[in-house]
């Protein structure tokens, strides 16, 4: 086929983006490449590896990771990356498909969620049906979970980056221990709430693995499974829902923002809070507080005060990064 003049300078362009894509050279830093997607897993991932990694997250604080879209410039920092740690289950289907295209070679994807549960324990629920395909995919709120995250993590840090083994492996064993005492703080804060007020309502369902482990029970989702607000007759549908379960409050999020679960708040008569948190971290990165554990430390005390409990209960942890304020992270 012949190739016009107009067509050429076309070509050009198209073939100098695809360089720059598949650019791969060594970082001036020498330091392993790592790249994470959303907030929390881009923490633990800080937190084994320190500053002995040059760490990206993808996905910004107090983005929704389920529709946050990556952009081109994204590409380059995939293509540079050594290790790409992505929760999966169908969470960031964008960021996947732009990984495995870019993926350098000796670069690896690690799916952190699908190497943690086996299908068999996937959780289908009100914002993930079955019937759509995808199970739910917030694992890390069940800290024992994200505990587990880390120790892949680790063994793959020390895999590409032998020389830190220790480091990664001292790093670990540190949050571990900061992880074991916050499962025992929410076991405690848990108890102190009334049997019967154990009940989550929340606007999006990111506690479907949280709930068993400490003995709650979600009784539904505002959110649609399609990210939508929901419609009139749905909401007059989650009122009556709402007014038989006889939950003390419901919760929203400040990545979802909603007015529509104050409404039904008011309409069902119930206190509506808005601060609990699946993938937003606390203050900003470098703050103290910036962290999965803080994260999820702030929650506890608001399921505690809200539900009839004692969030004094969750006084005292550790909720800083083990390394440190995690400034080093490129976001």
């Amino acid at each position: 086929m012949r190739i016009t003049p107009k067509i050429l300078p076309l070509l050009a362009l198209i073939l100098l983006l695809s360089a720059c894509v598949q650019y791969t050279s060594e970082p001036e830093s020498g330091r392993l490449q790592v790249v994470a997607t959303v907030s929390p897993i881009t923490n633990i991932v800080y937190n084994i590896s320190g500053d002995h990694v040059e760490l990206t997250g993808l996905v910004p604080a107090g983005t929704d990771s389920h529709t946050f879209e990556l952009a081109p410039s994204d590409a380059v920092t995939l293509a540079s990356a050594d290790l790409i740690f992505i929760n999966g289950l169908d969470l960031e289907k964008s960021a996947m498909q732009m990984a495995e295209a870019n993926l350098k070679d000796g670069g690896e994807i690690v799916l952190l969620g699908e190497l943690v549960i086996d299908p068999e324990d996937y959780v289908f629920d009100f914002s993930f049906p079955e019937e759509a395909g995808s199970p739910n995919p917030h694992l890390w709120t069940d800290p024992i979970f994200a505990l587990q995250y880390a120790e892949i993590v680790r063994a793959k840090l020390t895999a590409h980056d032998p020389d830190n083994a220790e480091a990664y492996q001292a790093n670990y064993d540190e949050f571990a221990a900061r992880i074991e005492a916050l499962d025992a703080a929410i076991q405690a804060a848990t108890a102190s709430i009334p049997a019967e007020n154990r009940k989550l309502y929340t606007y999006h369902d990111s506690f479907a693995y949280f709930a068993p482990r400490y003995g709650y029970t979600v009784l539904g989702a505002i959110q649609p499974a399609d990210f939508s607000e929901p419609s009139g007759q749905e909401v007059a549908a989650l009122i009556d829902q709402l007014r038989e379960g006889g939950v003390p409050a419901i919760f929203g999020s400040e990545v979802f923002p909603s007015p529509i679960v104050e409404q039904i708040g008011r309409e069902v008569g119930v206190e509506f809070v808005s601060t609990l948190s699946d993938d937003d971290l606390p203050g900003d990165p470098g703050d103290p507080e910036h962290s999965y554990i803080s994260m999820m430390v702030e929650n506890l005390k608001t399921m505690a005060e809200v539900l009839g409990g004692d969030p004094a209960l969750m006084d005292g942890l550790e909720t800083g990064n083990v390394p440190g304020p995690d400034t080093s992270v490129n976001q």
